[in-house]
Formats: C-alpha cells, structure tokens, sequence
C-alpha cells in the first residue's frame, strides 16, 4: 500500500509544480496567452511516465496551438520538474487534452435549451387554456 502512496503522492507534487510552471516558467507564447488548466496527473506506479491531463479555454485554433505549445515544451518541463522535485529522474511527460469541460459545457447548453423549450410549450398551453 505505500507504493501506491507514494505514486499518489508525486502525481499531486507534480501537479502542483506544473501548474506553478504554467504560470510563470513557459515563456511560449503559444501557451501563456491561453487559459490552461491541468485536470488530472497520472503517474505510472514505477514513476517513469507521467499523463498529465489539461483543459484548455479558447477557440478550437487556439487550443490547439496552446496544447501543440505544451508538447513542444515537454522536455523543458521534465527537466524542470525533475529540478524542483529533486527527482533522480524525472517522468516522461505526456500531455493529454481533457474535454470533459467541453462537454460539460455542452450538456448545460443543451438543458438550458429543453428548459426554454418546456417554458415556451408551458406559455402556449397556457394561452390556449381560457
């Protein structure tokens, strides 16, 4: 069971460091103008690899250059966390791009729609009740 702690245990430290390094360590521009938020850390139980699972807010090009940003800045990343870390090595690091938040949003959208519509029916029955 202390392995298992163990990998819990680094995957928040390597959360909490990339999202400090998403705020002031990426200098790409690519990934500073976007809104990048990291919803999972995944941590392989030998430490070696390491999913890091992002939402990014923004248009479709937009997301797409921030999120081809973050892979290109993937080694810079690793040294850098192995650095804040004191890890003798750092994981491999894989960015995945979360699209829960999308469709989430896009769940809400469409509740919000059969609401309208159910007050819309609600109005016309109404109406023709006298």
């Amino acid at each position: 069971m202390a392995h298992g702690r163990r990998v819990e245990k680094v995957s928040a430290l390597i959360r909490k460091e990339m999202s400090q390094l998403l705020l002031d360590g990426i200098r790409d521009e690519r990934v500073a103008s976007s809104m990048v938020t990291i919803t999972e850390v995944e941590v392989s139980g030998d430490l070696q690899h390491c999913k890091i699972f992002v939402s990014i807010f923004g248009q479709d090009p937009k997301r797409e250059e921030a999120f081809s940003g973050l892979q290109a800045a993937s080694g810079f990343l690793r040294g850098e966390l192995g650095r804040r870390l004191q890890m003798r090595r750092a994981p491999e690091i894989v960015f995945k791009l979360d699209k829960g938040m999308e469709k989430g949003s896009s769940v809400l959208d469409l509740l919000g729609k059969l609401e309208e519509e159910r007050k819309n029916k609600d109005e016309i029955s109404e109406g023709m009740n006298f």
